[in-house]
Formats: structure tokens, sequence, C-alpha cells
């Protein structure tokens, strides 16, 4: 019983509400920051774990890069890289240029790196080399890689040749315009594609040829065998990867087609060399 104007007292008041005087803490709530924080941090080591341990398509652990397995699908190469120089410090290395398990993606064509021949003796780039254009050029080493389209049926071929400087250069590519299928197409074996005969040359299957510094780039596409207007290609049929030793006179899609490839990896293969 309490006289007027005073309150009743709570069992808190006196921290003596156990049995014997002993003392209780009030229990307190965890605070909404802590439990917000400590979501935080397990989300992140979570994602942190997530990133290390993503697999990888050729994976034989995840997240501890190709196994064994993938590696037997390393694109084939004949012939060692030419040396490099203080001019060009990076050189002509496939690898460099265009990783083997990189995707070439520029406007609408998306392709990758099959065959790759190259060495310092520029000759061999030549689909005759009875004919040596390179005799007198000052040519210091060449790298032909061959590119499969991704999402159409094409097949490209492109020959990087270093030179002395940018006059040596110029003049070759020159040479090169006036003898159109000098330089060897190779193919995703990274073996040559026969000769063209003089004459059949089709739309959108023409040689781009690109100075650039002391550097030149010969670009050139052909329809996959199969495809390209060939009346026996059927729709989901297997598909050799082999351009026609004479490529049929293809549509206006198909000439688009070969003419996408050719010059989005003319631009691919001239890039990194426009400051050099």
């Amino acid at each position: 019983m309490t006289t007027q104007g005073e309150r009743t007292p709570s069992p808190g008041d006196h921290g003596t509400d156990q049995p014997g005087g002993a003392y209780r803490r009030p229990a307190r709530r965890v605070g909404a920051r802590r439990v917000v924080g400590w979501i935080v941090v397990v989300g992140v080591v979570a994602a942190g774990g997530w990133i290390i341990t993503r697999p990888t398509p050729g994976d034989f652990i995840p997240g501890l890069g190709p196994s064994s397995k993938d590696a037997t699908k390393t694109p084939r190469v004949v012939g060692s890289p030419p040396p490099r120089s203080g001019a060009d410090p990076e050189g002509l290395n496939a690898d460099t240029l265009f990783p083997a398990q990189r995707v070439v993606e520029v406007g609408a064509y998306k392709g990758k790196r099959s065959g790759v021949r190259q060495g310092e003796n520029c000759t061999e780039a030549l689909q005759d080399r009875a004919q040596d254009l390179f005799r007198e050029s000052g040519c210091q080493g060449y790298l032909t890689v061959s590119f499969a389209g991704q999402d159409k049926p094409v097949l490209s071929s492109v020959t990087l040749l270093r030179f002395a400087d940018q006059a040596a250069a110029a003049k070759a590519a020159e040479a090169l315009r006036a003898k159109p299928g000098a330089l060897a197409f190779i193919l995703p074996d990274a073996s040559t594609a026969p000769a063209l005969p003089a004459g059949t040359a089709k739309p959108g299957t023409e040689q781009r040829v690109e100075a650039v510094g002391r550097h030149v780039t010969v670009t050139s596409s052909r329809p996959v065998e199969g495809h390209g207007g060939s009346p026996s290609a059927s729709p989901g049929a297997s598909v050799s990867a082999t351009p026609l030793a004479v490529p049929p006179s293809p549509g206006a899609g198909a000439e688009q087609v070969l003419d996408e490839a050719t010059r989005a990896l003319s631009y691919a293969a001239g890039a990194p060399f426009i400051w050099i």
C-alpha cells in the first residue's frame, strides 16, 4: 500500500529481484545494426568463395584452371614465333595477339582462333614459295592464323608480316594487292588450303591488305564446305571445317557474312600495331 503521490516500486528498482539479493543484469536486445552487419559479412565471405571456386568450361577442379582434357583441344601451332625486337617488344606472338580461348568479337562477327603457322622466314607464308615476293622486302617474320566463325559458316585466314620500317611495309602491301592469293590460306588444323584457280575468286572472298606501321595484315574468308550456296547442304548436317576448293558464288547474305568476317579480323589484327 502506498500513500498518495508515491509510485509502486518495480522489481528492478533495487536490483535484488532474485532470492538472497542476487543481482541479475537486465537482458539486452541485439541491435538491428549488428544483425545487418553480420549478414553483410556472411554474404561477402560466401560471394568470395563462389568467385574462387566458380567452375569454368574445361576446369579439372573448379577454379583451378583448364584440365588436361581441355589442353588436348589447343589449336595446332606450326613453327616458332619470330624473334622480338626493341621496336616491337611483344612480337608476332599468337598467344598474345589471339589467345586460343578468347573469342574475337567485332561488330556482327564472332570467331575463334584455331590453327597457327609462324616463323622468321616470310617465304613460308606464300602459297607458291617459288615466287618469293619478299626476297628484297626486308620481311622479318610472319604469323598466319586460322579463324572459325562461332555462329556463321565462315573460315578466315589472317597473316601478319613484320618489316624493318613503314616504307618497306607500304611497298610490300602494294605488291600483295597486285597479287591476290599470293599468301597461303590456312585451315583450322594449320594445313594449307588448295590454291584457288586463277579468276575463280567470288564476291566476298577477296583478300584485304592493310599496312599498319611497319606491319602488313592480309585477311581473307571463305565459306565452309556444305554452306554458302552448296545445293547438297541441309540444315543440321555435319559441316567439314574445310573451305571449298572453288567457293560457290555466294548470295547477298553469304557475301555479307564473308565480308563481315574479313573486315572484323583485319581490324583485330592491325589494332595492336597502330601505335608501334
